[in-house]
């Protein structure tokens, strides 16, 4: 099944991904033609208005992810006001939603010259679900709360063994796909990755630069999937320091990649 939003008249030009903060420390992506926008996982309207003012650009359709409050509150208001298309996970109930997708589904932007293809990626909420694309001749994946930067999200819904065949199938885009997930936390997410993996010469320097950025208040998305292959521990369940570090914090043998990734999810969520 394919979606289609928008005219015929398609977008040749550069878009622009703006990050619009919104609450404590979610992102919501605004991707602009210059006339038109879209957003993914809009939590509060109020800054994306703020936004498309400033802007002055047109929303023309919204993109969800999961049903979460701070991913789908700002949805009726936005459609209200905008008249957006709403897209979003057909395994999920959604406050608004035109169209429901899943795997094997595309949502074509033709306003952006741009064709998207459906995810499912259940672990987090049981329908979360991403969008995969080419933007401006690059990879892309919007992927909420599902992979993070140095980090993956709590298992809510899901259970390890779908969170982790969720990542598998993102780590497995191209190594150079953006990843555009939904929140400001990768300082906290690379110093547990340094916890599970300190001899990691790749993450002590991405720490560190992590680190400098957030001192001047700068964001540290998107990431690439080869750079969370290189340093996300959730994604490198195999490797001999990590299985050791994680055996030892469950004080159990630990063997299987499974069995890795199910402690190591158990030790961030109580790492502080």
């Amino acid at each position: 099944m394919t979606q289609t939003n928008g005219s015929s008249q398609a977008s040749t030009g550069h878009l622009n991904v703006i990050p619009v903060k919104a609450f404590a420390d979610n992102y919501i992506w605004l991707v602009s033609n210059g006339r038109q926008a879209f957003v993914v996982d809009p939590g509060d309207a109020s800054p994306v208005l703020d936004a498309l003012e400033l802007n002055q650009l047109e929303l023309t359709a919204i993109l969800l992810t999961h049903h979460h409050q701070d991913h789908v509150g700002g949805v009726k208001t936005l459609v209200e006001m905008n008249n957006a298309a709403v897209f979003g996970p057909a395994n999920e109930v959604l406050p608004y939603c035109d169209h429901h997708v899943a795997e094997g589904d595309s949502v074509k932007l033709q306003q952006f010259g741009l064709e998207l293809t459906v995810l499912d990626i259940p672990g987090h909420t049981a329908g979360h679900v991403a969008y995969v694309g080419r933007l401006n001749g690059k990879e892309t994946v919007f992927c909420g709360d599902t992979l993070f930067a140095g980090g993956c999200g709590r298992i809510f819904e899901g259970t390890a063994a779908q969170m982790l065949a969720s990542l598998t199938k993102l780590a497995n885009l191209p190594p150079e796909t953006l990843v555009y997930c939904a929140h400001e936390y990768t300082a906290s997410n690379l110093k547990f990755a340094v916890a599970a993996e300190p001899d990691n010469e790749m993450l002590l320097g991405w720490q560190k630069t992590v680190q400098e950025m957030r001192a001047r208040n700068e964001i540290t998305l998107p990431s690439t999937i080869k750079q969370e292959l290189c340093a996300n521990p959730f994604l490198r369940c195999t490797q001999p320091t990590i299985v050791r570090q994680v055996s030892a914090w469950a004080n159990t043998p630990l063997t299987t990649p499974l069995e890795v990734f199910t402690q190591l999810r158990a030790w961030k969520n109580v790492y502080r």
